[in-house]
């Protein structure tokens, strides 16, 4: 059997977290197994499907790296198809007509609330006679749904789950002006598609239970199910916008890379073992049910952060410049000169070991892009302040005569400083990577150095070492 999966969001807003979660478990599945991953939009609302939406769906599932097989499919374009099993189910006697209006419906529950019994719909059309039809409703379709023994879902992650048929009522398959309703839409949509497992979140359980007993009616092959409990915060709370419930597009401009939303959400609720980083090459190896939990998962920005760090760690020089490139010019308000694109090359290497996201690549690397004097952040005007101009003056003499302008060069330099003057090499490196850069978090002294270069180097250590009494 050939694997199909799918993911079918409602294009109601835009593709949040858990949503991704369930596309990426769906896509690996399908990927691991040799299958199709299909991508299928169910925008049978049209009051609340709108074209942003749909759009923001596909471009966050381009940017995830979720590629899909076929043509997105969109549920509205099939209404007819859908309609038309609704009248072969009324045609083999496994679905009726109801003629009750809304009025009748509250009132039938009222009276069964009022009775301490089951809201549900109590069938009333079930077996009565179409001739007894008021002529001024327009009735809807139900499914006559079995009214003994047992829905069993053979559920990959749940196990076998059991609901009893007399707490499942007759559903409605279509409205009184014929419209689909999302049950038999789902159901006609997924047998059509071919779709062989079905992977969600668990508040779909119950609807598993009502689409088997459709599936079963028609007489269609039924996907395998696979129930995963969903995504809490990181307090054990549901989760919600305060804890990360946001749209893809929100965590790709506070700079977080696909790999790594991949990952984390990989790891909010399966497993392989300790692995931690895993890449999506060993993501398809590994991906099977059998690493799928029961227990609900909680989304970390805390593990989030260390992740992303660590894929912006692995990350190739030039793809994370082009990354940092419009955060930085947009922060200092100016196109980025050709001196400045030859800094960033050159800082990137650096950067990048001390980054967890691409504004603090930004902020981390405006110190190469700054115009002298520069404006001091407040840790580093401490640094600057009291003796440290005359000690700056003195370090200069040694960086001026310092003929090999690196690393290793400028290391033994500024030590050989430190011994002479029988200080703490601290005492040094404070004020001076604060006179190179303003600021307190940068990469290291002598990389910075290194990255200036001598002129610029020495040009900004005297901005500060002039300032002397």
């Amino acid at each position: 059997m050939t694997v199909i999966t799918r993911f079918a969001p409602s294009p109601t807003g835009f593709l949040h977290i858990g949503g991704a979660r369930t596309a990426l478990f769906n896509w690996l599945y399908a990927r691991h197994h040799g299958g199709q991953f299909r991508l299928r939009i169910e925008d049978t609302d049209r009051a609340r499907s709108t074209p942003e939406a749909m759009e923001a769906i596909v471009d966050g599932m381009q940017w995830l790296g979720l590629d899909w097989d076929g043509e997105v499919v969109y549920q509205s374009q099939q209404a007819d198809r859908h309609a038309e099993v609704a009248r072969q189910l009324l045609a083999d006697g496994n679905a009726y007509y109801c003629y009750c209006t809304p009025e009748e419906l509250a009132e039938m529950r009222e009276k069964a609330k009022a009775e301490g019994r089951s809201l549900m719909y109590d069938g009333r059309w079930r077996d009565r006679d179409p001739s007894e039809a008021p002529a001024s409703v327009d009735p809807v379709v139900r499914l006559k749904a079995p009214q003994q023994g047992e829905t069993i879902i053979e559920d990959q992650v749940q196990g076998n789950v059991k609901f009893k048929n007399d707490q499942l009522d007759d559903m409605v398959l279509l409205r009184g002006d014929g419209t689909p309703t999302y049950m038999l839409s789902v159901v006609v949509d997924d047998h059509d598609m071919g779709i062989s497992h079905i992977m969600r979140g668990d508040d779909h359980l119950n609807n598993a239970a009502r689409q088997a007993q459709l599936y079963k009616a028609m007489g269609w092959d039924m996907p395998v199910f696979g129930h995963i409990p969903l995504i809490h915060g990181a307090d054990g709370a549901k989760l919600s916008k305060r804890h990360g419930a946001l749209g893809i597009e929100a965590y790709k401009d506070m700079g977080y890379l696909p790999e790594a939303i991949r990952n984390h959400l990989l790891r909010l609720g399966w497993g392989h073992g300790d692995d931690e980083f895993i890449s999506t090459e060993q993501a398809i190896e590994w991906f099977d049910v059998d690493g799928l939990g029961k227990s609900p998962s909680r989304f970390d920005f805390k593990k989030l952060d260390n992740i992303n760090g660590y894929y912006i760690r692995q990350s190739d020089d030039q793809t994370l410049i082009n990354l940092t490139l419009p955060g930085l010019s947009e922060t200092i308000g100016r196109d980025l000169g050709e001196v400045d694109i030859e800094r960033l090359t050159a800082a990137m290497p650096a950067l990048k070991e001390r980054g967890k996201s691409i504004p603090e690549l930004v902020e981390n690397a405006i110190f190469l892009t700054d115009t002298r004097p520069l404006e001091m952040d407040e840790k580093s005007a401490s640094a600057v302040a009291g003796d440290a101009p005359k000690l700056l003056a003195e370090i200069s003499v040694y960086l001026k005569s310092t003929e090999v302008w690196d690393h290793d060069a400028l290391d033994a330099c500024v030590r050989q400083f430190a011994t002479d003057r029988e200080i703490k090499f601290g005492m040094v490196a404070q004020p001076l990577r604060a006179a190179l850069t303003g600021r307190a978090k940068t990469p290291g002294i002598f990389d910075v150095l290194t990255i200036l270069g001598k002129e610029e180097s020495l040009a900004r250590v005297a901005d500060i070492s002039t300032k002397q009494a």
